[in-house]
């Protein structure tokens, strides 16, 4: 038997780009994908986790994704939506409405839940996938975001996180082995940060049990397909069956060159070459992103050849991103004067950033004038330096761990 789903992740619906609301670009991706359905009527959508961008997402995104959701039905009632939490997502929130997900064919894996004899929920992270006669086709493993409190403690096998970890992987595909036949397809959903996958700098960095980066030989040989979220990049890793679809818009400056995708994965159990075929369906970009870098006059004639015509409304205006290099203080009209150089009402200037050029020492330092707040580890990592202590690993990952724990407790506190 053949199944076919598109696999995408990291919509990071309501993301605030400097200020700035993505709302537009989300409908555009959203209006694009619903068509991509409607041609192709795939049996299932797997979205590999970070739905929202904030914990706390605004109604406005949330509408965004459950209006998706009725629409994606209404064009194919036969396909099912299956979505995991990212470490952006607050998992207890989105199961929180699963009544309407049922309506639309969907279902969502937010947290890892245990029984009270302390064995794993495996019903809720091992999902049937169904062709149109209501067939089983696949089996679909859903593993979201995994934090420490919610897999250690709960038997000799989850002492700690790395424990914690593999016994999941073990016993889920193991039970998953078990369940499938031999013409049903193994696919396995993830949010995590692999061993040798390219990161972007708008990826939180992921902190499990002091391990940021997880290895592929956690993955059987008998899994068909690994569909993983977190990384913005379209990438496999490893192997062609372990990929990351990639985020569907940029999400930073230095995600300019990502080609931004939903992958089309069809497994055939049955065949003996071939049995998984990829099609990379290129996500068009609704608003583009400008770095402009250089020389102080190379910058301002680089600005006035940029593309004319007026953008009437403000959210769909281009964005710019100016890194300028100068060996001299900055004029106190400069931002003006980058402005002034902008063919009118087109642009959207959002960041300045000065590289000093030192004539004495010919050193290199930047100085940059950011539009967006300091995320909490560039605050820790200023104030450490200030002390006049060195950054190394440990002390990063141990800050990043305290701050994924009080993430997770605020997330409780919400719960609560």
């Amino acid at each position: 038997m053949t199944v076919r789903f598109f696999h995408t992740s990291d919509w990071h619906l309501g993301q605030f780009f400097y200020n700035h609301s993505r709302h537009y670009e989300h409908e555009q991706f959203l209006a694009w994908l619903l068509e991509q359905i409607k041609i192709k009527q795939p049996h299932a959508l797997l979205i590999a986790g970070d739905i929202f961008d904030v914990i706390n997402p605004s109604s406005q995104a949330q509408k965004q994704l459950y209006q998706f959701l009725a629409d994606a039905h209404d064009l194919a009632p036969q396909m099912q939506t299956l979505m995991i939490a990212g470490n952006h997502d607050s998992g207890y929130r989105i199961e929180q409405v699963e009544p309407l997900l049922e309506k639309y064919n969907a279902k969502t894996v937010g947290v890892i839940r245990w029984n009270e004899d302390k064995s794993l929920d495996l019903d809720r992270l091992i999902l049937p996938i169904y062709d149109e006669q209501k067939q089983i086709v696949a089996w679909c493993i859903a593993l979201p975001f995994l934090r420490s409190a919610e897999i250690t403690g709960f038997n000799e096998n989850t002492t700690n996180s790395q424990n914690a970890i593999a016994y999941l992987h073990q016993h889920l595909i193991a039970e998953a082995k078990r369940r499938k036949t031999d013409d049903q397809a193994l696919i396995l959903m993830s949010h995590a940060h692999m061993q040798g996958g390219e990161a972007s700098d708008s990826e939180r960095p992921i902190i499990i049990g002091n391990e940021e980066a997880l290895s592929t030989t956690l993955f059987d040989d008998e899994i068909d397909y690994v569909a993983l979220g977190h990384l913005h990049k379209p990438q496999k890793v490893g192997q062609d069956h372990i990929r990351y679809s990639g985020s569907p818009i940029p999400l930073s400056f230095s995600e300019i060159h990502y080609k931004h995708q939903v992958l089309e994965v069809t497994i055939n159990p049955t065949k003996t070459e071939n049995q998984v075929e990829f099609e990379a369906i290129a996500i068009p970009r609704a608003i583009q992103l400008h770095k402009i870098k250089g020389e102080l006059n190379d910058v301002m004639q680089r600005l006035k050849n940029l593309p004319q015509g007026v953008i009437e409304c403000i959210d769909h205006r281009e964005y710019v991103d100016i890194e300028y290099h100068t060996a001299t203080p900055p004029q106190p009209n400069l931002r003006q004067q980058f402005e002034d150089a902008l063919p009118k009402d087109r642009y959207r200037l959002v960041r300045i950033s000065r590289q000093y050029l030192s004539n004495e020492t010919n050193a290199e330092t930047e100085s940059k004038v950011n539009l967006e707040p300091p995320t909490p580890e560039k605050l820790f990592q200023q104030i450490w330096e200030k002390k006049g202590y060195s950054i190394d690993d440990g002390v990063s990952k141990d800050f990043l761990s305290l701050v994924a724990e009080a993430q997770k407790k605020l997330e409780d506190d919400q719960i609560v």
